[in-house]
């Protein structure tokens, strides 16, 4: 006997549209609700059958920006403890929790692409925030930040929550040292009693010198990465980069996210635009389609990958931005086709058949 099971959410729509996958494919989902784990996940895990997993994200309710590292701690050790089950009882995932837990650390992720020779956005060489913080040095962390700028000559940079996503604390920041002058593109505030990071999922701008700075230095104080700012491809007016979806080694799904704005993910109302419709030349769109599939099978244990590509604005040169372990919710895919949920109940259909895949009982670790 075997089962096919979804650690998730039962009322999202990640969980609607893979079991609407499922029923298309002629196969039975069952669905495990991450706030009633671990104990309704060993309830079946004792039991005498084979199971092959799927592990969606849960859900946060905070929108504090502190609140994030201690959140995905919970989340690391959740995965840690599933990645473990394997190890006394044969499990199949789509995706390895351990593949999952390292895509989780976007400065991990991009340093191993590196590594494989794979264009990724670069990181800035500056100091380890832990590092600076605990030589307590008094210097504030945003003009150390201004400092390597103008020592690198590189004025514009990204700052991300080193596990965030959706937006949540990314910041866009630009510094022109004649003058003086900062820009700030943030989702981020600060709260008015205590000066804490909230997500407010609405882009805003600021350029007052002293806001920016006590806005950055709030971002700085917890585990982030900064990375050069790249001029993006434009369409219409509007930059754009990529989010594919890689599954088994294949792009079943690729997207456009237009912006006005340096900011281009769709949770901030920006404009999802299909991939075909760009224009590209097939040079590009080989390049882009074999930097993706390059970068999906650095984590062989990884069936289905995010992957958001950027194009720089004159060469068109493909650059990894960051992958997603758990990046296969599109909106304009689950309205259509439902082309990448229908791939996934396929994967699970054909494995409870017995066909072998190349993970192999169990899963495969990286």
């Amino acid at each position: 006997m075997s089962r096919l099971i979804l650690l998730g959410n039962p009322e999202t729509k990640r969980a609607v549209y893979l079991k609407k996958g499922a029923e298309k494919a002629g196969a039975e989902v069952e669905v495990l609700d991450w706030r009633e784990f671990p104990h309704n996940f060993e309830e079946i895990y004792f039991q005498e059958e084979e199971i092959f997993l799927k592990i969606d994200p849960p859900l946060w309710n905070s929108c504090c920006l502190e609140e994030l590292d201690r959140l995905v701690l919970k989340y690391e050790g959740n995965l840690d403890y599933l990645a473990a089950s394997v190890r006394s009882k044969g499990i199949t995932f789509l995706n390895h929790p351990q593949g999952i837990k390292e895509l989780l650390d976007k400065r991990g992720c991009k340093r191993r692409l590196k590594k494989a020779g794979i264009p990724v956005t670069e990181e800035l060489e500056t100091e380890s925030t832990s590092a600076i913080l605990q030589r307590e040095c008094e210097y504030p962390l945003t003009e150390q930040l201004l400092d390597t700028m103008e020592r690198q000559k590189i004025f514009q940079v990204f700052i991300k929550p080193n596990h965030g996503s959706g937006a949540a604390g990314v910041m866009a920041f630009r510094y022109e040292p004649r003058k003086g002058q900062t820009a700030l593109y943030t989702c981020a505030a600060e709260q008015t009693t205590t000066g804490s990071l909230v997500n407010t999922k609405r882009l805003r701008r600021f350029t007052d010198r002293r806001k920016v700075c006590s806005i950055v230095e709030g971002l700085l104080k917890t585990d982030c990465i900064v990375e050069r700012w790249y001029a993006k491809a434009e369409n219409k007016g509007f930059s754009y980069d990529l989010r594919a979806v890689v599954q088994d080694g294949k792009i079943d799904f690729m997207l456009a996210r237009l912006s006005a704005g340096p900011i281009t993910n769709l949770q901030l109302n920006n404009h999802p635009l299909r991939a075909e419709e760009l224009g590209l030349s097939s040079a590009v769109k080989n390049q882009v389609e074999q930097v993706c599939r390059q970068a999906a099978a650095c984590w062989p244990s990884l069936r289905s990958v995010g992957v958001d590509i950027l194009l720089e604005r004159r060469s068109l040169r493909p650059r990894v931005i960051e992958m997603n372990g758990q990046g296969d919710l599109i909106y304009q895919d689950i309205y259509g086709e439902n082309k990448i949920y229908c791939r996934q109940a396929e994967m699970m259909k054909r494995w409870q058949q017995g066909e072998k895949q190349q993970t192999g009982r169990g899963g495969s670790t990286d």
